[in-house]
Parts: structure tokens; sequence; C-alpha cells
């Protein structure tokens, strides 16, 4: 193709195949600002909100926050033997009964207690 044949196929397309370009990327922004919003609403309406003390309005609180000693951990190092799985059986059982011991759709399950973010009695 010539470049006069080019001019002359370039003036013969219409608006929507001159712009699309800048359409393809205007409808890029909006659904992007959608989800955006979509994602803030679920965020704020879910209750993680309140949980989330890295939040600017948290600073003064957020040394408050104490770490539950509650749950011992099990060692990721050392060999495997019956012993090893038969503790890492009980701390499971133990961590799995507590999630399970409270009603899932009462109204106390965001409670400090229920999330096991209380502060420890000293």
């Amino acid at each position: 193709m010539t470049e006069e044949q080019l001019m002359t196929e370039a003036g013969n397309l219409g608006p929507w195949q001159r712009h699309r370009f800048m359409v393809l990327i205007g409808l890029t922004i909006v659904i992007s600002l959608f989800l955006v919003s979509v994602a803030l609403a679920l965020y704020a309406s879910s209750g993680a909100a309140q949980l989330d003390l890295s939040r600017p309005g948290y600073t003064s609180v957020r040394d408050k926050a104490v770490r539950s000693d509650g749950f011992e951990g099990f060692s990721a190092s050392g060999s495997v033997d019956k012993d090893t799985l038969d503790e890492f059986g009980k701390l499971y059982d133990q961590q799995a009964k507590q999630a399970t011991n409270f009603d899932s759709f009462g109204g106390n399950v965001m409670s400090d207690k229920t999330l096991s973010i209380d502060a420890p009695s000293k």
C-alpha cells in the first residue's frame, strides 16, 4: 500500500474507529474505578475496617494491642516421628475445637473474645 492509499483509507474511518484506543483506555479506567469502589464497600461493610490497626486513625491504639500468648506454636524444625505427629494432632484438635465452639451466625462472632484478640488478664 502506498502512503496515498493509507491516507484515503484513514479518511474513510468512522468516529468510533478513529478513537477506539482512547475509548478503550476510558472504559478501562471506569471499570477499575467501579471494582475499587466495590472492594472498598465490601471492606467497610464486612467489619474488616474496624479490625485494621494499620489505618491512620488507630496510631494511638496500635501500641496497646497485645499479642495473645494462649497458643503454643509447633516447632517447624526437628525430626518427624510418631510423637511429633501426635503432638501436632493434639495442638490442631485444640485449635479446631476453639474455632467451632461458637455459633457462626450469632451476634457475637466479631467480639474480641471470639476473635482471640482480647487482652489477657494479668
